[in-house]
Parts: C-alpha cells; sequence; structure tokens
C-alpha cells in the first residue's frame, strides 16, 4: 500500500506504520533520559495508545520500570485502508516493552463498557495481581453508560453566545466565530462524556474485585486554559465536564482513603479534537510561537516525563496546588507568557498570521500524530499497512 497523508477538512485519515513507530521509540529515547524514579510498578492506562495516554505508559515504561495493561478503542487495517495511528503506536510500544523484558498487554474495545472493565479486571488478576497505578486518559466523542444510553458531548458556552477570533486552519485567515450556548440536556450529556463518572466507574470496579494494591495511584488529565478562552472552554460545557471530573476526585479520596486519586492540568496542545474548536487553534498557535522563543515549550511527552519523575513520584509526594490538583500547564499560564499571548492576539490579522502564530509547528504536530513528519519516510513506497500486535486481547 502506497501511504500518504489524506486530509478532510480536520481529520487525517490515513496513518503511516513505519512513522507511528518512529514516534513511539523517539518518545521513549526522550522519556529514557529523563533518568529513573521509583515509582509504579504495575500500572493500567485507560487511553493507552495515543497523546497523553501513550506517553504516559512509555514513562511508566521507561522511568519506572513498569508492567502495563492498556486500553484503547483502535482499528486495524485491512485491504483498502491504514490502521488508526493508535494501532500503530501500540504495536510498537509491545516491540519496546518486549526488548526491555517487561510485561505489556492491551485490550482494544470501549473503555465505558462494563465488558472491557471485567476483561481488565480478569487480565491483571491474572497476570499481574494488582496494579499501583491507574491512568485515566479517555477522549472520546459518545459514551454509551450502563444503561444503555448514548451520551454525545458538545462544544458550547454555557451562558450566552461568544463571538471571538478564529484561525481557519484551511487556509490560515483570521476569521470571527460564535458559538452558541447549549441547552440543559447538552450539558449534562457533555458531563456524561467527559466528566468524572466512568473514570468513578473504573476505580469502584476495580477496588470491589481487590486488584489495586494499598495506596494506589489514579490520575485524570485535564486542561483548564488562560482567561482568554474561558468562554468557550472552561465557562463552556466542556468546562462543566471537567469541573465534574473535578468533584469526583474528591469523592474517590473520600470513598477509598487507601486511593489517592488526582488530576494533572496540561498544557494546551494540538489533537484532533482541539483543531476543530473555534478559537482554540488560534489561541495555540500562538501559545507554539510565544513558548518556543522563551525556550519552555513542551511536548507530549516532555510534559508527562516532567510529571512522572518532577511532580508525581518525588520525595516529598505529589506536588499540588491548594485544589490537589498537579499543574503541568504552569509553564503556559505564566504570566509573562500569557501577556505576550493577549498581545499577539489582539496584533494578529490574516496578513500577520505567520508573524504571530508559530502555523508550521501546528501542522507540524498534527501530521505527526499520524506518523507523517519524519524526513526518512519515502511516501511513495509500497509498505505493508496491516501490523499485528503481540499481546492484543
Amino acid at each position: 500500500m502506497i501511504i500518504e497523508p489524506k486530509v478532510r477538512e480536520y481529520i487525517c485519515t490515513t496513518a503511516h506504520p513505519q512513522g507511528c513507530a518512529e514516534g513511539v521509540r523517539n518518545q521513549a529515547e526522550y522519556a529514557c533520559k529523563q533518568g529513573e524514579v521509583k515509582g509504579t510498578k504495575k500500572a493500567l492506562i485507560i487511553g493507552c495508545s495515543t497523546g497523553y495516554g501513550l506517553a504516559s505508559r512509555i514513562c511508566a515504561l521507561e522511568n519506572c520500570g513498569a508492567d502495563t495493561l492498556g486500553i484503547m478503542f483502535e482499528r486495524q487495517a485491512n485491504g483498502r485502508r491504514t490502521a488508526t495511528p493508535g494501532w500503530y503506536n501500540t504495536a510498537e510500544f509491545h516491540h519496546l516493552a518486549a526488548e526491555k523484558g517487561a510485561y505489556a498487554k492491551t485490550i482494544n474495545g470501549d473503555a465505558f463498557s462494563r465488558e472491557i472493565k471485567e476483561k481488565a479486571i480478569e487480565l491483571i488478576r491474572k497476570d499481574m495481581g494488582k496494579v499501583d497505578l491507574v491512568v485515566y486518559s479517555l477522549a472520546a466523542p459518545r459514551r454509551t453508560d450502563a444503561e444503555g444510553k448514548t451520551w454525545s458531548s458538545c462544544l458550547k458556552t454555557t451562558e450566552e453566545a461568544f463571538t471571538e477570533k478564529s484561525l481557519d486552519l484551511r487556509n490560515n485567515q483570521i476569521t470571527e466565530k460564535t458559538v452558541e450556548p447549549a441547552t440543559e440536556e447538552e450539558v449534562l450529556s457533555t458531563v456524561k462524556v467527559m466528566g468524572g463518572e466512568d473514570w468513578a466507574d473504573w476505580i469502584d470496579a476495580l477496588k470491589a474485585a481487590d486488584v489495586l494494591t494499598e495506596n494506589a495511584v489514579t490520575v485524570a488529565y485535564s486542561y483548564i486554559g488562560p482567561e482568554l478562552t474561558y468562554p468557550i472552554y472552561y465557562h463552556g460545557t466542556i468546562g462543566t465536564a471537567k469541573q465534574h471530573l473535578q468533584k469526583t476526585m474528591t469523592e474517590i479520596n473520600q470513598a477509598y482513603p487507601d486511593v489517592r486519586a488526582v488530576i494533572s492540568v496540561n498544557k494546551g496542545l494540538v489533537t484532533q479534537a482541539s483543531a476543530a474548536i473555534p478559537v482554540v487553534p488560534l489561541y495555540f498557535a500562538i501559545l507554539y510561537k510565544v513558548m518556543k522563543k522563551a525556550g519552555n515549550h513542551e511536548n507530549c511527552i516532555q510534559q508527562i516525563a516532567r510529571l512522572f519523575t518532577q511532580k508525581l513520584y518525588t520525595p516529598k509526594g505529589f506536588q499540588t496546588d491548594e485544589n490537589g490538583f498537579i499543574r503541568m500547564d504552569d509553564y503556559e499560564l505564566m504570566p509573562e507568557i500569557q501577556e505576550e499571548v493577549k498581545k499577539c492576539w489582539k496584533a494578529v490579522t490574516t496578513d500577520t498570521v505567520k508573524e504571530y502564530c508559530d502555523i508550521d509547528g501546528y501542522w507540524e504536530d498534527f501530521y505527526h500524530m499520524f506518523g507523517f513528519r519524519y524526513e526518512d519516510i519515502d511516501y511513495t513506497q509500497d509498505i505493508e499497512a496491516e501490523v499485528e500486535i503481540d499481546g492484543i486481547v
């Protein structure tokens, strides 16, 4: 199969197996250089195949020497199309773990379902005994709950309509976008998908099955962002879901004194989801430019390696703020960074997009998610797209 990037709107419909594998190797090499810490030895990563979840699985292996069980929802290749990038990422991670003599198995299915929870518990009990770390890193547009009802998330405000500058990534034009307010049903539905209910369901199930060690840690990932994006994000439907996640953290800690639940508030990074959010792509493109100039921009693996080695597993315990959050967005929200972002935001026009925005960096990260960045890959070469995973369940 000849594999080239095919982008429709904000979605890439192909993935390159060699590029994805190289990306995993590069992340592992970076994490390894950050040194070892006394941390997890047996980890469950829910949402393990891309982004922060994949980086967490890599850091659990490289920085802690951990055995890992992953949960993903990915598609294999067939004769007409490639696999999803998470499939290729996971295949390479399994190779990496095997080289290091570490246990690695992955369950492919709907992490929201009771069936997958039961399958995970069975595997943990059979192969690992108990786990001491549960990372919750799910990003999904919809969820079917235990009663069979399907909920869909939406990106809207929760107050009045909001109008602001935005960046049309198809042509690099500065436009103006209006986001309408959500109904009560839409707010509830977004909370059901992106809030903490399923995180709590996982911890309840794992505790009931007695497959968590004493003093086990569970980390969920979140994003708050700056005041600039509050109307569309933190004060919008997604923000309402993230506030529910915070409430869930407190409830888990109260229900299980021998479990430590914590939220890591991460830096804004390019994802397929963020590319489609009005306002946010322009903010990210400006932020990338400002932070790279300041020398404190972090990509996904840099952030999670810092989380594992400097914030999560330290001699003094978790490094948290007054809300009990680990703040990995600390560099992003530095006053001098945000002041510069605001100046650029006011000044940017279509004619000055490249002056104030890191457009190339934005698209580089976008294509990198699908394995399409590496100069040593020949995109005219006929390669095998059907990659098997040894250890898939």
